[in-house]
């Protein structure tokens, strides 16, 4: 086996489709052994099977604090080692709604999954990670998270949450061989941003110069090249992946 990450172990939230599908395939063409975690368990069985050799499911629900400590313990025990984080999982709560509007529930749903996830993953990782004096860890956040999407509160608050534990995180372990970085996608075209409503995907479309979404590919590339060893005096920095939106 060749490639830029052979012999290294990968754990990837939301690995069952969309973005966190992409970066896996990415990986484990790459020579990466894949720690495939996600909440839906049929589609993450038949994700891991579709990647093949040296990916693995663990069904987990990324928001409870034992259930995480537990699969990435059995993941660092099984394979001696974890080299990459990259925190994939991710809801968009109700749409289209103003911030009057907005229920409680909805707001805590998102920020338990998208904010709470990170943490509790990367906070199981990082002693694997600091074992070693190497790690990479990337958090997907959103351009929503740096600009705010109107109608989105829920998840735009959630993803600046995100960039700013990145930034904390990438401080804290620059030192020890572990960087921390953020990815800011525009609208990607996924099963997420599908079943949003039209009006709201046309509302981010049209603030991209490119006009059009990105797409998975796009996305792994990028995923792949900062997970990568080549990245390394990048830290605490959050990428942008926006067909020309943000430019600063």
């Amino acid at each position: 086996m060749t490639g830029q990450f052979k012999d290294q172990v990968a754990v990837i939230t939301g690995a069952a489709s969309g973005i966190g599908l992409a970066v896996t395939k990415k990986l484990q063409a790459e020579g990466a052994t894949i720690a495939m975690l996600d909440l839906n368990e049929p589609a993450l069985e038949a994700a891991a099977r579709d990647v093949g050799e040296r990916a693995f499911a663990f069904n987990v629900d990324i928001t409870s604090e034992a259930r995480v400590g537990d699969v990435i313990e059995r993941i660092g025990n099984r394979f001696g080692r974890i080299d990459i984080l990259v925190n994939s999982a991710g809801v968009t709560g109700k749409t289209n709604v103003k911030s009057h509007e907005a229920e409680l529930s909805d707001f805590r749903f998102v920020f338990e999954v998208n904010v709470i996830g990170c943490f509790l993953t990367s906070r199981a990782v990082l002693p694997w990670m600091l074992k070693r004096q190497y790690g990479r860890i990337l958090h997907i956040a959103s351009i929503s998270g740096k600009e705010g999407n109107a109608g989105m509160l829920a998840y735009s608050a959630s993803k600046a949450a995100v960039i700013g534990m990145t930034k904390v995180q990438g401080k804290e372990y620059a030192e020890s061989g572990i960087t921390v970085n953020a990815l800011a996608p525009a609208v990607i075209r996924t099963a997420m941003v599908e079943a949003l409503p039209e009006a709201q995907v046309k509302y981010m479309t049209d603030k991209i110069p490119m006009k059009r979404c990105g797409t998975l590919e796009e996305v792994a590339r990028m995923a792949a090249w900062i997970v990568s060893p080549a990245t390394s005096f990048t830290t605490g920095f959050t990428f942008d992946l926006t067909g020309g939106r943000a430019t600063y």
